[in-house]
């Protein structure tokens, strides 16, 4: 009925995504969570969560409710979402509900989307460089870098 070359190709194929180093965690549609959510692996949430999540990558499934903000890398949300969100990248799906401001690097949004919140850019992160000519050792100063030409 099944050969051992797709049995063993299939185990390989295991093998390999587990020794890359990438993972995920999911949380199933019959999962209600209260409390805050940190994770270092990418997070897929068809459940209910009431609290804080901060992860790498976030995918959230259609039926799913966040009551709480949201910081990631990246983010695609496709459910209900109450709570601010702060995501570098970040996908809006035609299905999602967001209740909260929304800060973010880059933004796709599908047509169908609800937000009600404020859209902000994510102010750029100053950078610290030490200056030569006449400052004191350990004297740092702060320059700004602007997205502005």
């Amino acid at each position: 009925m099944f050969s051992k070359k797709r049995a063993t190709s299939a185990r390989m194929a295991s093998d390999s995504a587990m020794t890359s180093g990438s993972t995920f965690s999911v949380l199933g549609a019959d999962t209600a969570i209260k409390g805050d959510i940190s994770a270092s692996a990418d997070l897929h949430i068809d459940g209910r969560v009431e609290g804080d999540i901060a992860c790498a990558a976030l995918v959230q499934g259609e039926s799913s409710e966040i009551v709480g903000a949201v910081s990631a890398d990246s983010a695609r949300l496709a459910g209900t979402v109450h709570g601010a969100i702060t995501a570098r990248e970040l996908v809006i799906l035609r299905t999602a509900r967001i209740h909260g401001d929304v800060h973010y690097d880059a933004l796709t949004i599908e047509q169908g989307a609800q937000v009600d919140g404020r859209f902000s850019p994510r102010p750029a992160k100053p950078e610290i460089a030490t200056s030569d000519a006449g400052a004191n050792p350990g004297e740092a100063h702060l320059i700004l870098a602007s997205s502005t030409s």
